[in-house]
């Protein structure tokens, strides 16, 4: 019988520079998932390989969704992308954004 692990699912958490919300992200799961995290708008950018690496692939703003689909239109359509929703408002590990984090990654079933 096989057994799912959690922490074999590979998770890249993404937003605008990479270095608040998706850092903070990255950090605070790396002992539940396999890690990484991504900017759109920063000197480097989320790439191809990175998109690829990931089973799941978790954004902070819905339009960030959109970017990714414009940027790899192709590769998008084969992955489970999900918005957090979470605003560009926090620093990193702020314990308010830490608090969003672990509630949203609860109210989709992949944390208890």
């Amino acid at each position: 019988m096989l057994q799912f692990s959690y922490f074999s699912m590979k998770v890249l958490f993404i937003c605008n520079q990479n270095l608040n919300r998706s850092k903070t992200a990255e950090h605070l799961f790396k002992d539940k998932f396999n890690t990484k995290s991504a900017g759109l708008y920063n000197l480097k950018p989320v790439t191809k390989k990175q998109i690829s690496w990931a089973d799941l692939i978790v954004v902070m703003e819905d339009y960030h969704i959109d970017e990714i689909t414009k940027r790899f239109p192709k590769l998008s359509k084969q992955k489970r992308i999900i918005s957090l929703n979470i605003p560009d408002i926090y620093y990193y590990d702020d314990p308010e954004l830490v608090k969003k984090l672990k509630s949203k990654l609860k109210e989709f079933s992949l944390i208890t």
